[in-house]
């Protein structure tokens, strides 16, 4: 039985990842940004442990939420789900002056990995819109650029497997891995999507908790259960370097080697 904790994972995919890690006999963290939030998740997902909050727009509330995970004990893997979609009209600005899409989407992720104990899978969720991510990873907080809602979020799911991949090189004996769920119909995706969505969460469990030789590798990049070829960009491992430097630059986080 593996222990798993998922950001997220309060209603759409990230609960559907839950109940099927429960199903499977697995343990299961849920996370929620609020109380209110927190309690509907365990209502929904009988047989979690417990959850913890934390509102992810928020540095010092990430930080909270990696104090609670680490008080909890030790993980065999982290899902990072949480996400914010790309339909924000103009760019909202968090209490640290960040993009909410970039705060969640991209800083969140970095400071829970670098704060919570390392351990054994990494799972980071991105998303077939990486592909058109800003390679330059100039202005990531989106001072000086005219606000695009989907192009801020292509970066961040491109900022997300460079995440998974740099994590992948520094971290050997941790197996860190991105996917794609695809445009399935989630509160995220709208409800005509026409992905599968029964795939897009049985892939994240699958990486998190399978002895497949297919789950157990690291640096790579899926889509329904199947290796998928990213954006070459996030092999580059100077960019990848490039966004870590970044991220500690925002949040004041360093990543452990």
């Amino acid at each position: 039985m593996a222990r798993v904790f998922i950001t997220g994972s309060s209603d759409g995919l990230g609960r559907m990842v839950a109940q099927l890690l429960i199903e499977q006999g697995h343990g299961v963290v849920l996370h929620a940004r609020n109380e209110a939030r927190g309690e509907e998740a365990l209502s929904a997902v009988p047989g979690a442990e417990t959850v913890v909050i934390g509102d992810l727009t928020s540095i010092a509330q990430t930080r909270k939420v990696a104090e609670q995970v680490n008080a909890l004990g030790t993980f065999d893997a982290v899902i990072h789900k949480a996400g914010i979609g790309y339909r924000e009209p103009r760019r909202i600005a968090t209490e640290d002056g960040l993009p909410q899409v970039f705060a969640v989407n991209t800083l969140a992720p970095y400071i829970l990995t670098a704060l919570i104990k390392r351990p054994k899978r990494l799972v980071y969720l991105s998303s077939g819109l990486h592909r058109s991510g800003d390679e330059s990873l100039k202005d990531l907080a989106w001072k000086d650029r005219p606000w695009q809602g989907q192009q801020a979020y292509s970066d961040t799911k491109f900022h997300d497997v460079l995440l998974a991949f740099a994590i992948a090189h520094r971290w050997t004996n941790v197996f860190s891995n991105a996917l794609e769920p695809g445009w399935v119909a989630t509160k995220m995706g709208g409800a005509g999507a026409p992905d599968d969505l029964d795939a897009g969460h049985r892939t994240q469990v699958w990486l998190a908790v399978s002895d497949d030789a297919g789950a157990t590798v690291t640096g790579e990049y899926f889509y329904h259960m199947r290796l998928r070829e990213p954006k070459p960009a996030t092999r580059d491992t100077e960019r990848q370097k490039k966004l870590i430097e970044a991220c500690k630059g925002f949040s004041g986080v360093e990543l452990p080697d």
